[in-house]
C-alpha cells in the first residue's frame, strides 16, 4: 500500500512538472543566478525612482542655494558623543579665516541641529501627476533643505536633480530601445523568412545602415536642431536619430535566428497545409524568436543609456530645463571644478548601477532562456 501511494505521489510530481509553463521555467532558472537576480531587484528599484521621483526627492530640484555647497553628513551624536536621532548639522561661517584665500572657514553649527525622518513634509507636488501631497521619503523633519549629495554650480541640490534625471535618461533609453526591438524585430523577421532577392537587398541595406561612422553622425544630426527650438522637438530628434542607428544590428540576430526557424519541420508543415506567411511569422516564428529579443532588450538599454550620457555632456541630447544625467555630468567639464568638488560626479554612480543592473539582469535571463 505504501509502495502504491510513493508510486502516485512520484507520478504526480513528474505529471506537474512536465506542465510546467515556459515562463515558469524561465523564473525557475533565473532564480538559481544571484547576479541576475541582483540585477532585477535594482532595475526595479531603478524603475520605482522613476515613478516616484518627486517623493523621494528632498529638495525642489528647481531651489538655489549656496554654490557647490558640499554634501551634508548624518550624525547619530551629538557634540558630547552621545546617540541620539539622525540629524545633520548645517555649515556656518566661523571667524577664523583661511590662510590661503583668506576665505571665512566654514563648519557644522552644533547649536542648530536638524532632525532627519521618513515621509516627512516638504514641497508640494503631485504624485502620478494626479494627487497633490508634500510628503517625501526622507528628509529634515522640519522642512529644512537637506543637501545629502551637496549642490551643483547654481546652488541646486544634486540627489534631487538625479532622481529627476533618471525619469528622463531611462525614458530615453526604453523608448529607443522600443523602437528598435518593433522595427529591426519584425525586419529580420520578414527578411529571413522571405529570403532571396528581397532578403539580400534588405541585408545591402542594413550593412550600410551599420556601416555608418556612429557618433560623428550623431553629433553631426543632433548639430542641426536650432538652439531655439521647444525642448520636447530637441528630445524627440535625438530619440528619432538614436533609434534610426541601432535597429539594423537587432535585425541582423533576428535574422539569423529565423533563417533557422524556417527550416524546422512544424514550420514547413505549416507550409504545407496552406497557412499564410503572417500566421506563420507571428505564430509560429515570433514565439520563438522573443526569448533573444527579451535578452537583447536588456543588453541594449545600458548601451542607449551611457550614449545619452555622453551626448549629454557634449550638450547634444538634453537641453534646459529638462534634467537628465548626461546633462548634470556637464559641470564635470574641468579638472578644477572635478578636483574642488567631486560630489559633482555623483550621476556617473547612479549611471554605473544602472549599467550593472541591466547587464545583470540580461545574463540572467540568457541563462535561463537557453542554458546550453
Amino acid at each position: 500500500m505504501k509502495a502504491d501511494v510513493q508510486t502516485i505521489a512520484m507520478s504526480s510530481s513528474t505529471h506537474e512538472h512536465h506542465n510546467e509553463t515556459y515562463m515558469a521555467l524561465v523564473w525557475r532558472r533565473l532564480r538559481r543566478s544571484w547576479t541576475g537576480m541582483m540585477g532585477l531587484v535594482l532595475v526595479c528599484l531603478l524603475m520605482l525612482m522613476v515613478v516616484f521621483a518627486e517623493f523621494f526627492a528632498p529638495v525642489d530640484p528647481k531651489l538655489t542655494g549656496t554654490a557647490f555647497a558640499p554634501p551634508q553628513t548624518i550624525s547619530i551624536t551629538d557634540q558630547q558623543g552621545h546617540l541620539v536621532w539622525p540629524r545633520t548639522y548645517p555649515l556656518s561661517e566661523g571667524t577664523t579665516l583661511d590662510p590661503i584665500t583668506f576665505q571665512p572657514l566654514s563648519g557644522p553649527d552644533y547649536e542648530h541641529p536638524v532632525t532627519l525622518g521618513f515621509f516627512v513634509k516638504g514641497f508640494s507636488y503631485n504624485l502620478l501627476g494626479v494627487l497633490p501631497t508634500d510628503r517625501h521619503f526622507f528628509g529634515a523633519t522640519d522642512g529644512t533643505p537637506i543637501n545629502f549629495l551637496g549642490t551643483d554650480k547654481f546652488g541646486r541640490d544634486v540627489l534631487s536633480r538625479i532622481f529627476y534625471g533618471s525619469r528622463v535618461s531611462l525614458m530615453i533609453a526604453l523608448t529607443v530601445v522600443f523602437i528598435v526591438t518593433v522595427v529591426g524585430t519584425t525586419v529580420g523577421m520578414v527578411s529571413g523568412y522571405y529570403g532571396g532577392r528581397f532578403d539580400t537587398w534588405m541585408q545591402r541595406f542594413v550593412e550600410l545602415v551599420l556601416a555608418f561612422p556612429q557618433l560623428p553622425l550623431y553629433l553631426a544630426l543632433t548639430s542641426l536642431i536650432p538652439v531655439t527650438a521647444p525642448t520636447n522637438v530637441f528630445l524627440g530628434f535625438v530619440i528619432v536619430v538614436m533609434s534610426a542607428l541601432g535597429w539594423a544590428q537587432m535585425s541582423r540576430e533576428v535574422r539569423g535566428k529565423t533563417l533557422a526557424l524556417a527550416r524546422i519541420d512544424y514550420v514547413r508543415a505549416a507550409m504545407a497545409i496552406g497557412a499564410t506567411d503572417r500566421r506563420i511569422i507571428l505564430q509560429h516564428i515570433f514565439p520563438n524568436v522573443m526569448s533573444h529579443v527579451i535578452v537583447s532588450v536588456t543588453l541594449a538599454i545600458p548601451s542607449v543609456v551611457l550614449l545619452e550620457s555622453f551626448l549629454g555632456f557634449l550638450g547634444f541630447a538634453v537641453k534646459p530645463p529638462l534634467i537628465s544625467w548626461g546633462l548634470m555630468l556637464q559641470d564635470t567639464s574641468t579638472y578644477s571644478v572635478i578636483g574642488s568638488y567631486p560630489w559633482i560626479l555623483s550621476p556617473v554612480a547612479f549611471v554605473l548601477i544602472t549599467v550593472f543592473a541591466f547587464n545583470a539582469l540580461g545574463d540572467g535571463l540568457r541563462d535561463a532562456v537557453d542554458p546550453y
